[in-house]
């Protein structure tokens, strides 16, 4: 059985430039990111001793969301300064470090993991996705997991590892539920607006009575509080809107057959050219 990790690599590059801060060449180019990257990976590599480690980075958004719901992420603004920079080194660095990455244009990285969810399990694999992303929680299964990174408020929590019960236990709904409950209550992170007033508690309590989402709007004139009865049924299209908005792409082609092998001289070049030097004294004695 091989131990996969699949990485989400914008989620986890945000981590990383916003954990160290005010690192640089001498040149003032930034390099907190590249750096908060390696050491991640590595705390990774020593936790959770992986056969294989695959990243996924988003490339230009999702064309199909986008189509469904302009303002979908519209919340959301431009990268911050030195972060698009690094990101090249951070792609650069992911090769030389053994790991393999895919991108695709139009594509979001959950998108990527869903289809390699979809290659990867049942042969025996132990999957484990590396993300903060509660979207991707509809992926556990008895062989995948979810990493969650220590939480930026609050990082004495660790890293948490989420299996089936634990996602029951964390949103009250089990990973097939996960779908329908977002569907419900939105995703502010997204620009995905839930109904109004309609909370996880009254999420939770609909779905339990009126199991998924089709039988919530078949039974809109049974629901308590009864404020929400023709709320729900003004709304079903948006709410099968937003179920087709948070639903993952499971069947797009790419190939993960191998990764690549350690490359010690390209991490020289890469660290050195950083000015990492402690880094690269660092990558001596863990490859050397």
């Amino acid at each position: 059985m091989a131990k996969i990790l699949l990485c989400d690599g914008h989620n986890l590059a945000f981590r990383a430039f916003y954990g160290i801060r005010d690192l640089s060449r001498s040149d003032g180019f930034p390099t907190n990111m590249v750096h908060g990257w390696l050491r991640s990976f590595w705390r990774l590599e020593d936790d959770c001793s992986p056969d294989q480690i695959w990243v996924f980075f988003d490339k230009g958004g999702s064309r199909r969301r986008e189509g469904i719901l302009p303002t979908y992420k519209a919340n959301r603004g431009l990268p911050p300064d030195g972060f698009s920079e690094q990101l090249v080194w951070v792609k650069r660095l992911t090769t030389a470090l053994g790991y393999g990455w895919r991108e695709q244009d139009g594509l979001e990285a959950d998108d990527l993991i869903a289809s390699a969810v979809s290659k990867k399990s049942g042969d025996e694999n132990d999957l484990i996705i590396v993300s903060a992303d509660k979207d991707l929680t509809q992926l556990v299964s008895p062989d995948t997991k979810q990493l969650l990174p220590p939480p930026t408020a609050n990082p004495q929590l660790g890293w948490r590892l989420l299996d089936e019960a634990g996602v029951l236990e964390k949103f009250g709904v089990p990973p097939s539920g996960v779908l329908d409950y977002l569907s419900l209550i939105g995703d502010q992170s997204d620009n995905i607006p839930g109904l109004p007033g309609v909370g996880p508690k009254t999420a939770l309590k609909w779905m339990e009575a009126h199991g998924a989402l089709e039988g919530i709007i078949e039974n809109a004139g049974r629901l308590t509080p009864k404020r929400f009865c023709s709320l729900v049924y003004e709304k079903r299209a948006d709410l099968l809107r937003n179920r087709e908005l948070i639903r993952l792409e499971s069947d797009l082609e790419f190939d993960m057959c191998i990764c690549p092998p350690v490359d010690l001289m390209e991490m020289k070049e890469i660290l050195l050219e950083l000015e990492m030097n402690k880094s690269w004294e660092e990558t001596c004695r863990r490859y050397g």
